[in-house]
C-alpha cells in the first residue's frame, strides 16, 4: 500500500512539473505569419515556441477566431495569445513581450496605373479596398471615418485582390507579406504579374506576445520569454525564419 500511495505521489508531482513547463497560448490564422495547418503553425508562432523552448517551456496551441482568441487570454482562461499589436488598452490587460516580428502594410495596385502617395490624404481621390477587421493605422482609420478616404470593406483578402485585378478599385493595402502569401497560394503567376505595390510602407508595426496579467506566474514568464526570444534573435534564426518567407516576394515596386 505504501508502495502505491509514493508511486501515485511521485506521479502528482511529476504531473505537476511537466504541467509547470508548458504554456497554453491562444492564436489565430494570419498566413505566413500564424495558421492551424501551416508548418510549425506559421513563422510568428514558431519564433514564440522557440523562443519558449530555449527556456524549457514547452508550448500547446489552440487556434480560434481572433476575438475569441483575445477574450479567452484576456479573462486568464488561457495563459495569453499571439501575436498582436501593442497599445494602452491590451498593456492594462497583458504582460507585453519585447517585439517578436515586424509587420509592414504596403499599397498593392496594378502595374501601369499611375500612382503615387506620401501621405493619407493624397489618397482621398483614389477607389480603395479594405479588408473588414483590418487597423490599417490611424491616419487611415480616421480618414475613412471622416469620408474623406472611400473604402470599400470586403470579407477577405483574397476578394480585395479580385476586385484590384478586375479594376473594380485601384488600391488595396495589406501587410506585404500576408499579401504576396495570398497571390502565390490563390492567383495564377499571369494574375501576379499584373500587380504591383508602392514602396512607401502605409503602417509598420511591431508583433507581440499577450501574456494574460489574470494569470499567476506570468509576470515571470514574460521575463523568460523575453529571455529566449533575445537568444533566439542572437542565434540569427529569427531573422532567417523571416527571411525565409520574404523569398518568394518577387514583384518589383
Amino acid at each position: 500500500m505504501r508502495t502505491l500511495l509514493l508511486s501515485a505521489l511521485l506521479s502528482l508531482i511529476g504531473c505537476g512539473l511537466a504541467a509547470a513547463q508548458s504554456v497554453r497560448l491562444t492564436n489565430g490564422e494570419w498566413p505566413p505569419y500564424l495558421g492551424e495547418h501551416l508548418p510549425h503553425h506559421g513563422v510568428a508562432s514558431r519564433i514564440v515556441s522557440e523562443a519558449f523552448a530555449l527556456q524549457g517551456i514547452m508550448v500547446e496551441w489552440e487556434f480560434h477566431p481572433w476575438a475569441r482568441a483575445l477574450l479567452m487570454a484576456k479573462k486568464g482562461q488561457r495563459a495569453g495569445s499571439a501575436v498582436w499589436l501593442n497599445n494602452s488598452e491590451r498593456e492594462a490587460k497583458f504582460f507585453v513581450s519585447d517585439p517578436v516580428m515586424e509587420s509592414g502594410y504596403y499599397i498593392f495596385h496594378r502595374k501601369g496605373y499611375s500612382f503615387d502617395w506620401a501621405q493619407v490624404a493624397d489618397l482621398q481621390s483614389q477607389r480603395i479596398v479594405g479588408t473588414r477587421g483590418y487597423d490599417y493605422g490611424k491616419a487611415f482609420q480616421q480618414a475613412e471615418a471622416s469620408g474623406q478616404l472611400r473604402v470599400n470593406r470586403v470579407t477577405s483578402d483574397e476578394t480585395a485582390f479580385r476586385q484590384l485585378l478586375a479594376g473594380r478599385v485601384d488600391l488595396f493595402p495589406v501587410d506585404k507579406a500576408v499579401g504576396f502569401d495570398v497571390l502565390y497560394q490563390h492567383f495564377s503567376a499571369a494574375e501576379r504579374a499584373q500587380l504591383s505595390f508602392h514602396h512607401t510602407p502605409l503602417r509598420t508595426d511591431s508583433m507581440h506576445l499577450l501574456l494574460s496579467r489574470q494569470v499567476p506566474g506570468n509576470a515571470q514568464l514574460i521575463k523568460r520569454f523575453n529571455l529566449g526570444l533575445q537568444q533566439l534573435r542572437e542565434s540569427g534564426k529569427i531573422a532567417q525564419y523571416l527571411l525565409e518567407i520574404q523569398q518568394p516576394l518577387s514583384l518589383s515596386p
